[in-house]
């Protein structure tokens, strides 16, 4: 159990410090207002980011769990995922 406990701390922590940034944060709200997968060009078009700047946000926000990302040839789809939103923030106090 403990473990576990030590497990959902660390990926909290990895949420709150994706969340903590406000081009992160950005690119949160964007995908939130779509209901399907974009590409990450697309994002990084409406956000204001280089493609440089797009993959290093986009990797943390993975590794984070707070997007899902998939490629397709040289394209790559990212949507938010729910589950930890739910999971992380919306039920953080509870979680404490």
């Amino acid at each position: 159990m403990e473990k576990e406990t030590k497990q959902n701390s660390a990926t909290q922590i990895k949420v709150f410090k994706a969340l903590a940034d406000p081009i992160r944060l950005a690119i949160v709200t964007y995908l939130k207002q779509q209901d399907h997968e974009v590409t990450c060009g697309e994002v990084g078009a409406v956000v204001g980011i280089s493609k440089t700047s797009g993959t290093y946000h986009f990797k943390l926000l993975q590794a984070a769990g707070l997007i899902t990302a998939r490629k397709v040839a040289r394209e790559k789809y990212v949507q938010l995922d729910p589950t930890t939103f739910e999971q992380y923030v919306t039920d953080f106090y509870k979680n404490l």
